[in-house]
Order: structure tokens, then sequence, then C-alpha cells
């Protein structure tokens, strides 16, 4: 199960992340997603969990409870849109 974690501090990390997790089940992996540009934190970031039910779990006690200051929102990530092709730029 791939999960979405948004409203993320920009201090917390991809082991936070998965601390935070792997206190409901085995967590595969956790990613805090990184702007290439400033190399800092964008706010948001994926946890995957192997067991349905163990993510479940974590969504319904994680959801809008502080992470390192803030209330984070935590949901089953949606597959990602396809976007449009980008124009060069010369």
């Amino acid at each position: 199960m791939n999960i979405y974690i948004g409203n993320l501090s920009y201090s917390v990390t991809s082991e936070d992340l998965r601390d935070a997790f792997a206190a409901h089940g085995e967590v595969t992996s956790a990613n805090v997603i990184m702007d290439r540009e400033t190399g800092r934190s964008k706010g948001f970031g994926f946890v995957e969990m192997p067991n349905a039910e163990e993510g479940q779990s974590a969504i319904s006690a994680l959801n809008e409870q502080p992470l390192s200051g803030r209330n984070i929102r935590v949901n089953e990530a949606r597959p990602r849109e396809p976007r449009p092709a980008r124009r060069p730029r010369y």
C-alpha cells in the first residue's frame, strides 16, 4: 500500500517518517520529496507498507496528528496523473 503524507514540516526526514509509520507495521520504504534546485523538502512524502491492513491502521492513527509541530495529512496515494508534454525551452 502506497501512502501519501502531506503538510510535513520542512525539518522532517525520511527516517522520521519511517519511525512514525513503523509503530503501525512493516515499512518497505519512506521518502520525503525534495526540491531538485534547493535541496529542501517540498512538504510531502510517501510511505510504502506491504500489508494493506497495517497501512489502513497507520492512516487512521496518524491522519491530522502532529509530527514535528505540524498536523500531517495522511491518505492512500492515488496513481500519478499523466502530465502534458512540456515544450522545450530554447
